[in-house]
């Protein structure tokens, strides 16, 4: 099915320079869905693509349309496709291989969308496998929808998917967040939600007053509590957190641990800060803690979870400021400065 309206995208021409382009509007093979994209939300990898930083650990091709994160509505869907007969159907862009088990028998981050060899969401319209298409949460904008993925199900990753249930959110679980960014706003919300007392780190105290209006019981104040971790153990009576969901990097990894009790689980899912040297097995080791990564997103089936959670709870993503799709370069240059509270989008 053509459509009348012209197809334009953002690609990556050099290193650091987004360019708008004029594309033919796909057609949707076997199985396949047209998508006119109404929303793109960024994520902090979007900045390290786009930048070519070397702390990605992929190229991409040459023009590539950036950002993993989307929202819009079915426009038309090719033979056999689940998607057939729900023209005008709000959904949601699943943005990797990964379905459902085990991460390794799944994940391929050079397939995941807005980087490696595969294009993005940044553009009016984008073509998908069935199952890279997630039925929308109702009761959201589109704006809200494109926000959720990456960045909500990381979060619900983190929390509801860890070995063994340590630090699983309920009654009488402890998790530490840090920051106002999406995957920090995301934990804040799931946690509380779930029942689970949460202690968040940020900034300023304009954040922090964010933060407990997400859900946050208890703040801390980082620039003025250096050695945070202090600040946590005495909120806990000495005994640390459950759970701690750490997107700062190699510059947090040693107070999260710090922060964390006998037992724990630390989830690693962020390099915001610069790297450096830090002797972490002596807090693993003698702590007998847990050290989790979690790559970005999650497979199908956490995101089915994840957005069935966000329903029942009637979660809505914190955003953060909104651009127009020729504002796309502003957009990034906004994300660069990771001052912004909640997940950036960029309308379509």
């Amino acid at each position: 099915m053509a459509s009348a309206e012209q197809n334009l995208a953002w690609t990556i021409a050099s290193a650091s320079k987004l360019v708008q382009t004029p594309l033919p509007t796909p057609t949707p093979g076997p199985k396949q869905v047209l998508i006119r994209i109404t929303a793109a939300s960024l994520n902090f990898r979007d900045h390290l693509i786009v930048h070519h930083s070397p702390a990605y650990p992929l190229s991409h091709v040459p023009n590539l349309i950036p950002c993993s994160d989307g929202a819009g509505t079915v426009v038309a869907a090719g033979e056999s496709s689940v998607w057939r007969d729900r023209t005008g159907t709000h959904v949601a862009v699943h943005p990797n291989t990964w379905l459902d088990g085990d991460v390794g028998d799944g994940y391929r981050l050079d397939t995941t969308m807005g980087g490696g060899k595969v294009h993005g969401t940044l553009a009016r319209f984008v073509v998908l496998d069935d199952e890279r298409v997630l039925e929308a949460p109702k009761g959201l904008s589109d704006v809200e929808s494109a926000a959720l993925i990456t960045a909500g199900s990381t979060a619900f990753n983190a929390l509801f998917e860890g070995p063994g249930g340590i630090g699983k959110p309920a009654a009488g679980v402890t998790v530490l967040t840090q920051g106002t960014g999406g995957v920090s706003c995301f934990a804040i919300q799931l946690a509380s939600a779930a029942g689970a007392t949460v202690i968040a780190t940020s900034s300023t105290d304009e954040k922090l007053e964010t933060a407990k209006r997400l859900g946050a019981k208890h703040v801390i104040n980082y620039r003025k509590n250096a050695n945070w971790a202090d600040e946590v153990l005495r909120i806990t009576n000495g005994r640390g957190v459950d759970h701690v969901v750490e997107v700062g990097g190699a510059g947090t990894i040693e107070e999260s641990l710090r922060s964390t009790r006998v037992g724990g689980l630390v989830s690693v899912m962020g390099i915001l800060t610069e790297s450096k040297q830090a002797d972490l097995i002596p807090h693993i080791l003698f702590g007998a803690k847990t050290i989790r990564g979690i790559l970005g997103g999650g497979s199908k089936a956490i995101n089915d979870r994840f957005l069935r959670f966000v329903e029942e709870h009637q979660i809505r993503p914190a955003l953060g400021k909104e651009f127009g799709f020729e504002q796309a370069p502003e957009a990034f240059a906004q994300l660069e400065k990771q001052s912004e509270i909640g997940k950036i989008v960029i309308t379509v």
